[in-house]
Parts: structure tokens; sequence; C-alpha cells
């Protein structure tokens, strides 16, 4: 048998049938069918509110590559101060429910029609390098636009304990930090709107002290590089990283302790930063826990001693469950029997999906209550990284359902 992570606490206080949003997950599967993608917008909401009590001098922007379902794009952009990103599709979407100046664009890769899509909408370009600078200005020339540019910075460091590091090394990501001045200066010279910096250096952090640390050299990094290009930057996005507890032994980042540090640090900033707005951009933290996903039971059957649970979705819809994206060892997402919550183990069995593929695999060697065909898996962290980020089109099954809640 092994370990599964927490189940969110919205969910985990919970016996009998499982509720989400108030409705319970057998209404929810009859309704929508499975496989189905749920997201409570309440627990959305508590999690901006939690983020504006820990960081009450800070904007909050939200990194919609985590979950761009445009309902739960419509419910969180009034709450947040801005959409970050990374690609022309996505730049649409969030111009339908956000202006575009609190819209920036990221990504190591933008196509000159991309560019020309932000540079006219007015989006701002977090450049990657100094080509992509030579790019964008040459296509605002044409259009006769003054360019939004925003430089990203590959920071000499390194987020500690982050599940993806993002800095401190070779990166297709962002300008390295002893050229960035220098990019700064000559965006300035050729009358770009500079719109400040961009730094990001790992995701998935829990570590509370490695964060507070990190958003500490990002400040003295900016204002470094501000006093070197001469100029003090509109906005400085600090990145975000904030991470969430999907396996055995994770525990959530204390994010009350990382504001009172942050807020220290600004109020202590140098003078080159003075008049400078910060952001962080978060996207697993505000939706990951807010979603689960709902797949009913086809079949169980025994093999060679051991059990197993087929259902009707997998990594086609939750490539990131089955251990199959940026994980290197693979553990086992928080996962119940959803008219058994609470209810003590009575078998041990593997949950795998319909895919002609052992790597198919939602659950393994997890301790569950009975299991029959018929009965609904859920598996929580679903709202992040989720059906957007898995192979749909694999084997030609359907693609998840997805409903907002309320």
């Amino acid at each position: 048998m092994k370990p599964i992570g927490p189940i969110p606490p919205e969910f985990a206080a919970q016996s009998g049938m499982l509720t989400i949003a108030g409705r319970s997950a057998a209404d929810w599967a009859v309704e929508a069918g499975t496989p189905l993608f749920v997201y409570d917008t309440a627990i959305v909401a508590a999690r901006v509110a939690s983020f504006r009590a820990a960081f009450p001098a800070v904007d909050l922007h939200y990194a919609i590559k985590a979950n761009p379902l445009p309902a739960l794009l419509q419910f969180l952009a009034p709450l947040v101060d801005g959409l970050d990103v990374a690609s022309a599709g996505e730049l649409a979407r969030a111009c339908v429910v956000k202006r575009a100046d609190a819209i920036s664009f990221a990504g190591p890769g933008k196509r000159d029609a991309e560019l020309a899509d932000a540079i006219i909408v007015g989006a701002t370009i977090n450049l990657e390098s100094e080509g992509e600078a030579g790019r964008a200005l040459a296509i605002a020339a044409r259009l006769g636009r003054t360019p939004r540019l925003a430089v990203r910075v590959n920071p000499d460091v390194e987020l500690r304990g982050s599940g993806m590091r993002m800095g401190g090394r070779a990166s297709p990501f962002g300008v390295d930090a002893d050229r960035a001045a220098a990019l700064v200066r000559s965006l300035i010279a050729a009358g770009a709107d500079w719109r400040g910096f961009h730094v990001y250096a790992g995701s998935q952090a829990l570590n509370a002290q490695a964060v507070a640390e990190m958003q500490a050299a990002t400040l003295v990094l900016a204002a470094r590089l501000a006093e070197e290009a001469g100029a003090s930057p509109p906005l400085v996005n600090l990145g975000g990283g904030f991470g969430v507890p999907y396996f055995a032994g994770d525990t959530p980042l204390d994010i009350a302790s990382v504001g009172a540090a942050l807020s220290e640090r600004l109020d202590d900033r140098p003078a080159v930063l003075r008049d400078t707005r910060f952001a962080i951009e978060l996207g697993r933290w505000l939706v990951a826990e807010a979603g689960v996903y709902l797949t009913r039971v086809v079949d169980r059957k025994d093999s060679m001693g051991e059990t197993f649970v087929i259902v009707d979705g997998g990594l086609n819809h939750q490539l990131a469950a089955s251990g199959n994206f940026g994980t290197v060892v693979r553990r086992n997402y928080p996962a119940a029997v959803a008219h058994a919550m609470g209810a003590p183990a009575a078998m041990t069995a593997s949950v795998v999906g319909p895919l002609c593929t052992p790597l198919d695999r939602l659950g393994d060697r997890i301790a569950l209550p009975t299991v029959n065909p018929g009965d609904l898996i859920a598996i929580f962290l679903a709202g992040a990284y989720g059906a957007s980020a898995s192979p749909t089109a694999f084997l030609g099954h359907p693609p998840a359902a997805e409903r907002v809640a309320p």
C-alpha cells in the first residue's frame, strides 16, 4: 500500500457522500456525466482573500496557464489585479475579461504575429531575450505603436526546494541578470514604454523561509538592475511559486509568514524602488484545491494478487495526477470513493484509466473502501494543470466535462 496526499480541508472534513459547492458528487455526475471536473469558486475566492490579508500592498496576478477555462476566468478576473498569459490563445481569452493594460505576456517563443497582437491591444510583453526585444520594437515601428515592454530576468539564484527551478542556471526563460540593465537602457532609448521587471525563480514551493528569501533576493536584484539601468521600474513582478500539498507529507505554505517578511522588506526598500508597484503571479495556489475530478468505475479485476479499479477517465484528462507531468518519482494525489468519504479502508487497489498504456494510473496501490462498478472516484487538487495540460486527443477518448460552481 502506498500513501495518498492530503485531501483539501474543505473536503477532508466531509463524511458519507462527497459534496462540492453544496451539491453531491452523484448529482454533479448525473447532470454532466463522467469524467468530470468541478471547480468550487468559493474555495478560489477564499484563496484570494487569504492572499489579500497576507500581502496588502502587493498586486495579485493570475497565471491563466494553470486553468484557462473561460467560465473560471470570468469569475477570477474581477478578483485579481492582472492576468499573465503565455500564448496568443490565452491573450485572446484574457482580453475578454480584463483590460489589456492589466495583461502581461510571457514565454520564450513568441511568434511575430503574437508580438503584434500584444502590441495592438496594449498588453505588456515580458521580453525573454534581446532578439525578441528587437523583433518587438521593429513590429511596433511598422504598426506605428508604442509597445509596452518589460524585461523578464533570469535571476542569479534559484528558489530552494521548489518543484521546478527556473533560476540560477542557463535558461530559455528571461535575460540573464548581467545583461538585463543594458537591455532596459536600449528599450528606453528606442522610445518603448518600459514597464519594469519580471523575475520568476521556481514553482511549487512549500517552504515559507525559502520563498521569503527568494523574494528578498529578487528585491535586491531589481534595485541593482534599476540603478544600473538608471531608471525606476514601474512594476516588479516577483514571480510566484507558491505550492500546494499534493503528496503525503506535504504541508501548506505558510503565506502569513511569507507576507510578513515581504512587508518588512518593502517598508525598507531602496529609494530606486520607492515608487515601484509589486505583483505576485499565482496559478495553482489559487485554483488547484478548488477542483475535483470525478470518474466512474467501469470494472474491477484481480490480477496476480493485485486489484485494479478501472475508471472511465485517465491521464488523457489528468496527466499530472498520473505522475507524468513534472514529477520524477510517481506519488499519489489525494483520492477517495465519493459516496464513502471518511469510511475505513477495506481493500488496496490501483485506480487505472481506460487508455492502452501502463502509464494510465491515477492511484498506485492505495487504500480504499470497498469499490464496485458504478461507484465514483474523486481525485482532488484537480483545479490546476488538469484538462488543459493533458493529452486530450490521445487514443480518441472524449474530453472530460468541466463545470464551475456555483
